[in-house]
């Protein structure tokens, strides 16, 4: 299968390298090959150029010089009128067989993607490749004089280090060579070592350990090349074997005096030293040689022999298991970017995921501490949906206030129980949404940079996020020098972002740059995220229907949810209906592959043209022009059904020209082989995305089938359209008589006070006080985990939290019967005696109790009740929180749940004040709740009504000049104006005469 490949540097300087050809020895071709060659060329010859060649002088012009007559058609059919049908029957099949030629002549010397269909060629295709083939068999053999072009299918101009080697130095080396599967066997081997390995082969004898093997890496037959992982397929059984042979040559000088620094990067003619149970008939054994081997293959491979234990330090010892060769030594084949000791916020920076990863690991069976792994080790899949869910919460609250849906104002939405509490808490547990809004801020500033000097967005296959949070972006081709605070990484090919410098980025006014990036997985400390739509063509996954689920549902999660992208369209095929409610707005659901095909092919005539008509080469360059907030935004498509052989050529012929036009192709298949697939990927049984040619073995990001319906159940709950009986309570009721004075009690409407409890002394006050605050705000019990991830969320070791937990149990102490006020509830959650009780948790019963309980059939119960709640609000929430603490409020929506009930506490004393025409009373509740909700509309309306029922019409007049320069350039919204037109007609004259 062809790929895009790149070519690179070998050598290890910074500076340009010397890409002179140098000559290696060649392999001996058979006079068969030189024969099939010939006759390849003779057959070509004659049907591409004797073919129109004898027509033109045996025939002429087949059609008539002139427009026909109606008398032409009367005419009577002759010899001659057959010859000539005949004969345009031939030109067309020329022209067709000629154009096949071409293709297949362009893909076998360029390497690069599959041979374009011919429509209806069909055998003539097949076999113009044939001969194609042929003639390449021999002519291989000169390109293995130019390393470059013969390994790589292209090179890239000048001294420019290319992408591969760029690649090798970063987690994964995504995208290093990408070599093409065979469309025939391997290069036959060198006769005389063929022949002596199969006379050790037929006699039964094998290789013993330690015997030390070589390996000479074959020329391309036709367009097929070598590549470590298949030689290790075919003589050691494993293609992931590769790096065995990787580190037993790593950095040895070969013949042609270059060296192996990338195990994709490897030249016709180079010798591999093999590890000891190496077996095949194209290796050659050493000391004792192979007797008919030439001496200057004999010279080279004692040459090269001699640098083993040099080099290597020892790495002769070969053979034995991949286990143990692939080890700790893989870091020599993934180079990870080195992290800058800048500063000692370099060695925290690891990020809650990787801690909290170790953490979740060492957690004992006291307790069932156990949550879901695939969401606690995804932080930045749990922050898109952490963050979502947020919303769609904040959605719910917000329109049942306005009255869209019944019974659950001002109250929280339903405690989710069992698998959705767990998922709920692995969220909060695993999010990063620091990182999350840090990736975002870093590619929207790059993308106005280079904007600000009129440059176009480059082509990103990969970001990789490091340990450290330091952001390298993987470039297709070398783009320039970035804008600062950018800086080149270690190749041209990759730009670097250290943390500290996107922390000091500022939002800007711009679209989003690569919405497609989406994680794949990790790698060590670093995370990778693919660019889908940057793809030349077709991403395949193989591997299991149900191991690719994990995967598919995972990608569709994030790309449906993240925090880096504006607007796009993710289609689902073979899946994922279910997913919907996480976005209904990005994420459709078709039902087959041929209703895929027919809205891809619409699509793509779509964008072509419209690209064509704004004057763009590709979305990158629309993204950042005057049209980046209103088009270009990516369509990804996730087949996770394997397609059939017509279907999955019409996806490759659409997948072809997709990464210009912002579509991208995650397409699922059993075998692993699929027309048209760039990059190929494969995920295992035990959670590992291999891509062995794009040189990737990542711990893969999944989302399992049970951890996937639960996420979507907290969404289902959340829906605003969902109407719930259960809401209407708050979850925590206190008891508002004088008997139910509580022992400690909790001031967190306001500044944060503490009553019942003494002051703890020392450093360890703030982290009680705010532990003490996250339980309060969580009656129905906070998971361990998710405590020490809120309060430390860089990570935590679980003694440190232990000694907290312990710390704060002492604090709290115990009930007069001995129940400790701090306990644990039967899934390991931390819960609070009733006895400790906060404000919020009065000011909730309060106004339950007042317009649900004693205070429905009693009108003086219901205003005090009312009044008592409306005294406690002193402020915002935990109004005096130290700078740089309480982060987690951020994955609360108690934000939005105060103001509003605040707010229905004062709609309904007012409308108790105004039952009796009470209306400065009314007021005074209404300015008491906008204290803590300023830009309810309501409060506000309701004030006009009040001010209005005062009969004072110059009040009324600076009321509405008010509303009005709070308004700003938005205006008053629709029915307040339409509430002023009532109560005040001359209100805008009047406004204009106040102001």
């Amino acid at each position: 299968m062809a790929r895009r490949t790149t070519s690179s540097s070998t050598g290890s300087s910074p500076g340009p390298r010397n890409r002179t050809p140098q000559p290696l020895p060649r392999r001996r071709r058979t006079f068969g090959d030189f024969l099939k060659a010939f006759f390849a060329f003779v057959a070509l010859v004659v049907l591409v150029v004797g073919v129109p060649g004898a027509l033109a002088v045996m025939v002429g012009w087949p059609l008539p010089h002139g427009v026909p007559s109606l008398d032409w058609l009367q005419q009577e059919i002759t010899v001659g009128t057959f010859v000539h049908v005949l004969t345009v029957v031939v030109w067309l099949a020329w022209a067709q067989f000629t154009a096949c030629v071409l293709v297949e002549v362009k893909a076998a010397l360029s390497g690069v993607g599959m041979p374009g269909h011919v429509p209806g060629s069909g055998p003539s295709q097949l076999l113009a490749r044939q001969l194609v083939a042929a003639l390449l068999l021999v002519g291989a053999t000169a390109a293995s004089l130019t390393p470059g072009l013969s390994q790589l299918g292209h090179s890239m101009e000048g001294n420019q280090k290319g992408t591969v080697a760029a690649a090798q130095q970063t987690p994964g080396g995504l995208f290093g060579q990408q070599q093409e599967q065979a469309a025939a066997d391997t290069a036959a081997a060198i006769a005389e070592q063929a022949a002596h390995a199969a006379s050790h082969a037929d006699s039964g004898s094998t290789a013993k350990q330690g015997d030390t093997k070589y390996y000479r890496i074959q020329p391309p037959e036709g367009r097929h090349h070598d590549s470590l992982w298949e030689i290790a397929q075919r003589h050691l059984g494993d293609g992931r074997r590769y790096k065995e042979i990787y580190q037993l040559n790593k950095d040895r000088t070969q013949p042609d005096g270059s060296k192996l620094s990338e195990a994709s990067l490897i030249r016709p003619g180079w010798i591999l030293e093999m590890p000891g149970d190496a077996h095949g008939g194209e290796l050659v054994e050493m000391p004792d040689e192979a007797p008919k081997v030439s001496e200057q293959v004999q010279q080279q491979i004692h040459d090269y022999a001699k640098t083993g234990d040099h080099q290597q330090g020892g790495g002769s010892q070969q053979g034995g298991s991949g286990t143990q060769q692939g080890g700790d030594r893989d870091t020599a084949h993934i180079h990870v970017p080195q992290q800058r000791p800048s500063s000692d916020q370099a060695g925290s920076d690891q990020g809650s995921g990787n801690q909290q990863h170790e953490q979740a690991g060492s957690e004992e069976s006291g307790f069932s501490f156990g949550l879901p792994e695939a969401l606690v080790g995804a932080p930045l899949l749990a922050a898109g949906l952490l963050g979502a869910l947020g919303r769609r919460r904040r959605q719910a609250l917000w329109q049942s206030a306005l009255g869209a849906v019944g019974g659950r104002r001002g109250m929280e939405p339903p405690v989710p129980t069992g698998s959705a509490a767990d998922a709920q808490d692995a969220l909060l547990v695993g999010a990063d949404p620091e990182g999350v809004r840090l990736l975002d801020l870093s590619l929207r500033g790059l993308a106005a940079a280079l904007a600000a000097e009129s440059r176009p967005l480059p082509t990103v296959y990969a970001a990789w996020l490091s340990g450290n949070g330091d952001l390298h972006l993987q470039l297709a081709q070398p783009a320039g020098k970035p804008p600062a605070p950018w800086q080149l990484g270690q190749d041209q090919t990759f730009w670097m972002l250290a943390r500290t410098d996107a922390e000091r980025y500022e939002d800007v006014d711009t679209a989003a740059p690569y919405p497609g990036l989406v994680s794949l997985g990790a790698m060590d400390d670093s995370r990778l995220l693919l660019n889908l739509e940057s793809v030349p063509g077709i991403v395949s996954l193989s591997g299991s229907e149900s191991d690719r689920a994990g995967v598919f549902a995972s990608v569709a999660a994030e790309l449906a949810t993240n925090g880096w992208s504006d607007r796009m369209t993710i289609t689902l095929v073979g899946f994922g209906q279910d997913l919907t409610p996480l976005a209904p707005n990005r994420l459709r659901h078709l039902d087959d592959i041929e209703a895929l095909v027919e809205t891809m092919e619409a699509e793509t005539r779509q964008r072509r043209g419209a690209l064509g008509a704004a004057g763009h080469d590709s979305v990158l360059t629309g993204r950042t022009g005057p049209a980046q907030h209103t088009r270009w935004a990516p369509h990804l498509v996730l087949l996770a059904a394997e397609p059939s052989g017509e279907d999955a050529v019409k996806l490759a012929e659409l997948a072809a020209d997709a990464s210009r036009l912002g579509i991208g192709y995650l397409v699922g298949t059993e075998s692993g082989d699929l027309p048209g697939a760039a990059w190929e990927m494969e995920i295992t049984s035990q959670g590992k995305l291999l891509a062995p040619l794009l040189g990737l073995e990542l711990d893969a990001q999944l989302l399992p089938v049970a951890q996937q319906r639960a996420v979507v159940e907290l969404f289902v709950e959340a829906d605003p359209e969902r109407e719930s009986t259960n809401a209407s309570a708050p979850p925590f009721l206190v008891d508002v008589s004088e008997q139910g004075r509580p022992a400690v009690y909790a001031r967190l409407v306001g500044p944060y006070e503490i009553i019942g409890l003494e002051t703890p002394d020392g450093e360890r006050s703030p982290l009680l006080h705010e532990a003490l605050a996250l339980l309060l705000l969580h009656r129905e019990g906070v998971h361990p985990r998710v405590l020490s991830s809120a309060l430390w969320p860089r990570g935590v070791t679980d003694d440190v939290r232990d000694a907290l937990v312990e710390r704060l149990r002492d604090w709290l102490g115990n009930d007069p019967d001995g129940t400790p006020r701090l306990g644990t509830d039967t899934t390991g959650r931390l819960t609070l005696a009733k006895s400790v009780v906060s404000d919020l948790d009065v000011l909730r019963s309060l106004y339950h109790e007042a317009t649900q309980g004693k205070g429905v059939n009693s009108r003086a119960v219901r205003g005090r009740l009312l009044t008592d709640a409306l005294v406690l609000v002193r402020g915002p929430l935990l109004a005096d929180r130290p700078q740089g603490r309480y982060g987690w409020l951020t994955h609360e929506i108690i934000d939005a749940q105060l103001p509003l009930l605040v707010a229905d506490i004062g709609l309904a004393l007012s409308a108790f004040h105004l039952e009796k025409d009470r209306a400065e009373k009314a007021i005074e509740a209404l300015n008491a709740a906008l204290g803590s909700a300023p830009g309810d509309e309501r409060l506000w309306n309701e004030l006009l009504r009040a001010t209005h029922a005062t009969g004072d019409s110059e009040r009324l007049k600076r009321l509405a000049a008010d509303l009005v320069a709070r308004s700003g350039a938005r205006g008053l919204p629709p029915r307040t104006e339409a509430l002023l037109d009532e109560l005040l007609p001359t209100w805008r004259s009047g406004v204009a005469a106040v102001g």
